[in-house]
């Protein structure tokens, strides 16, 4: 049996609108996105990039990687020239099983650089799965779960609002709702004390600040929603204060996690080891790919913390993060934020992912278990697909 070698790689930059409805949700939440970052860059709709691994046989390996450059920092076109004039070099001709290899010879070659490389070994797990006819959980440690629970995502808005959003979330089954905040600290207390009402002792709830505070009115906010019952505070501080991240942890019980300031393993391990975290938060862009995520997860585990996998994605990335959850579901702890299907007009897979009652089942079949639409993939493409061969 001739030796599986990826033969070529075919990057799609897309962008995919979000659904009628949730626009005109924006539109009465903060700064028509939701939250209280303060970026003037619209929010319409979601960036990605589509990747295909072609192997020596013709099998097809798929990632996805969803990237906003207030938060990613990077563009799809800033992805396709990473991977199309540097890391495609030590990925072309390697064998897609050697993955630890690949991902020596990108980050011994290209600094940085994570959602780049993350697409790639996606992709590469995908291929695997393909060529093995094995589902990609089983490169992960096999199955823990048949299906993974799931957070509502409710966006910053009039209290009343968010208040109706989360009674229907309530009402489809979810168990778990994360809040945004961030524009003063009375309504910081009048939103979280509604959504606790509105949702029982018993359900779970966290809450996500954008980086609205800097430290000291930070350990105030958090500190005068406690009385709540609160999972994580998500990014209470700028992104790169991570000095302002140990200093808001040390003064407050409730564990904090960073999202827009978190890229690498080393950005983990260096907010774990300052006391800047308590939860780790992981995506296909974040530390970059399921290699470096099941290393995260596993140092997490190791430091006793909880680990949160959130992101809005389309279909691919979607049933990636479910086949992570479903290896790695006992080392969690925490229900997993998967919005895309809400938000977005299109998944870009021929059959649609089962969600039901506040929950998600495992997609079954080779890879992530998921067949990408070639149709919509054309439809929504924003730019002619770029196809790198060796």
């Amino acid at each position: 049996m001739t030796e599986a070698r990826i033969k070529s790689i075919e990057l799609t930059p897309i962008h995919v609108p979000f659904k009628e409805y949730v626009k005109k949700a924006l539109l009465e939440t903060e700064g028509g996105l939701g939250m209280a970052i303060p970026s003037e860059e619209e929010w319409l709709g979601g960036d990605f990039v589509i990747c295909k691994l072609i192997s020596n046989d013709g099998t097809i390996g798929i990632g996805e990687s969803f990237v906003w450059l207030p938060e990613t920092g990077v563009s799809p076109a800033q992805i396709i020239d990473a991977i199309k004039n540097a890391l495609s070099g030590y990925v072309l001709g390697e064998n897609p099983f050697n993955i630890e290899k690949i991902i020596k010879r990108m980050d011994n070659n290209v600094s940085r650089s994570e959602v780049a490389k993350g697409l790639i070994d996606i992709a590469c797990y995908d291929l695997m799965g393909k060529i093995a006819n094995k589902p990609a959980y089983e490169f992960m440690g096999g199955k823990c779960a048949d299906e993974i629970p799931l957070c509502a995502l409710i966006p910053l808005a009039d209290p009343m609002l968010m208040r109706g959003l989360t009674k229907s979330y309530l009402k489809k089954g979810f168990k778990t709702f994360r809040i945004k905040l961030g524009r003063s600290i009375p309504e910081d207390i009048e939103i979280t004390e509604t959504i606790r009402k509105a949702i029982g002792d018993d359900a779970r709830l966290r809450v996500d600040y954008n980086q609205a505070y800097d430290p000291n009115i930070a350990v105030r906010a958090i500190k005068a929603i406690e009385p709540f019952g609160i999972d994580f505070a998500e990014q209470p501080v700028d992104k790169d204060d991570y000095i302002g991240m140990q200093y808001v942890q040390k003064r407050v019980d409730t564990p904090l996690m960073s999202h827009e300031g978190c890229f690498s393993l080393r950005d983990i391990i260096t907010l774990v080891e300052l006391g800047a975290i308590g939860v780790v938060g992981i995506n296909s862009e974040r530390p970059g790919g399921t290699t470096n995520a099941i290393k995260a997860i596993n140092y997490a585990e190791m430091k006793g913390m909880g680990v949160v996998l959130h992101n809005q994605p389309l279909g691919i990335a979607s049933a990636w993060q479910i086949h992570l959850a479903a290896a790695k579901f006992h080392s969690l702890g925490h229900a997993m934020e998967l919005f895309g299907d809400e938000m977005m007009e299109d998944d870009l897979i021929k059959t649609p992912l089962n969600y039901k009652g506040g929950m998600i089942q495992v997609p079954e079949g080779s890879g992530w278990g998921v067949e990408l639409d070639e149709e919509a993939l054309e439809k929504y493409a924003t730019e002619p697909t770029i196809s790198i061969k060796k």
